[in-house]
C-alpha cells in the first residue's frame, strides 16, 4: 500500500502531538521526573505503532521513518521536557533544535515533492525564464510496480521463472529508426521454443518516460501475419524509453522489457 506525502505528515505531526500531551500529563499531574515520561511516551509509541504497522504495512521506509522520528521526541523530551519553564541549559536546546530543523527541513522537501513549489516558496524564488509553466514535482517512472512490493515482487519472480519455462522467442525493433513527431512502426515477431510463430496472440505495452510518467503512452498492435504483430507510433519526445509489452495467448503472458532511444527532429532549412 502506498503513502502520499501529506498522509504521512499528518501521521507523523498527530503522533508527535500525542507524545507531547501524554508527556505533560505524566510529567506535570502524575509528577514523573522527564526520564521516566519520555521512557512511558517512548513504549507507547512502540506498543501504538509497531501493532498498527503491521496491520496496515506501509512500507519499511515509512515506517522507519515514522518509529525513528517517534523515538528521537520522546528522547529530546526526556532531555528538556522536565525543565520546560525552569533553567535550561544551552547544550540539550541546541541538541533538540538541531532534530526541530531536520524533521522541519525533511516536512518541506516532502510537500515539494508530493505539490511542487508553491505557496510562499513561489513568491520569493525567481520566474522561470522562457517557460509558461513549470512542474517542480518528480513524478519519476512507475514502470517497475513489483519493486513497491514484496509479495508483487516475488509474484514477478514467479512470472519470470514461467517465462523462461515457456521458451517463447520475441523479437522486437523499429523499421526505421524512430525521430521525434515523425510516424514510425513498431514491429514484434513471437516465436515458440521451436522457432513456430505464435499467432493469435493479443499484444499491448506501454513506452514509458523516465523522467516523467505523465509522458508515458499505451499502445495496442495489431497481427499483420501469422507471428508478427505491427503498430504505427509517433514518439513525442527524443531521448531514452523504457518499454514494457505484454504478449498473451489464452491464459499465457509473456511480459518483455526493454529500453529505446529516439533521435531529435531534422533540423528543416529553407
Amino acid at each position: 500500500m502506498s503513502i502520499s506525502a501529506s498522509t504521512m505528515l499528518l501521521g507523523i505531526g498527530g503522533g508527535v502531538l500525542a507524545e507531547l500531551v501524554v508527556f505533560f500529563v505524566l510529567n506535570r499531574l502524575f509528577r514523573l521526573n522527564g526520564k521516566a515520561a519520555a521512557t512511558a511516551v517512548a513504549l507507547l509509541a512502540i506498543l501504538v505503532y509497531v501493532p498498527w504497522a503491521i496491520l496496515h504495512w506501509p512500507g519499511a521506509d515509512v515506517f522507519a521513518i515514522h518509529l525513528a522520528i517517534y523515538l528521537t521526541v520522546a528522547y529530546a523530551l526526556g532531555m528538556v521536557g522536565g525543565s520546560v519553564g525552569r533553567r535550561w541549559h544551552w547544550a540539550p536546546a541546541l541538541i533538540v533544535g538541531f532534530f526541530v530543523v531536520v524533521v522541519a527541513t525533511n516536512v518541506v522537501f516532502l510537500g515539494v515533492a508530493e505539490r511542487g513549489i508553491t505557496g510562499l516558496f513561489a513568491e520569493f524564488l525567481p520566474k522561470p525564464r522562457d517557460a509558461e509553466v513549470v512542474d517542480s514535482r518528480f513524478p519519476g517512472t512507475v514502470s517497475h510496480d513489483y519493486q513497491e512490493k514484496e509479495t508483487l515482487y516475488n509474484a514477478y519472480l514467479e512470472q519470470v521463472e514461467v517465462q523462461q519455462a515457456r521458451g517463447w522467442q520475441v523479437r522486437k525493433g523499429w523499421q526505421y529508426k524512430p525521430v521525434v513527431n515523425e510516424p514510425a512502426v513498431f514491429i514484434v515477431a513471437v516465436s515458440d521454443r521451436e522457432g513456430r510463430p505464435v499467432a493469435g496472440a493479443r499484444i499491448d505495452g506501454r513506452f514509458l518516460r523516465t523522467s516523467n510518467s505523465r509522458d508515458d503512452f499505451a499502445f495496442a498492435m495489431t497481427e499483420v501475419t501469422p507471428g508478427e504483430y505491427r503498430v504505427p507510433l509517433t514518439m513525442p519526445l527524443h531521448g531514452l524509453w523504457r518499454l514494457v509489452l505484454h504478449i498473451r495467448l489464452g491464459d499465457d503472458l509473456h511480459e518483455v522489457r526493454a529500453d529505446t532511444s529516439v533521435a531529435a527532429g531534422r533540423e528543416r532549412t529553407g
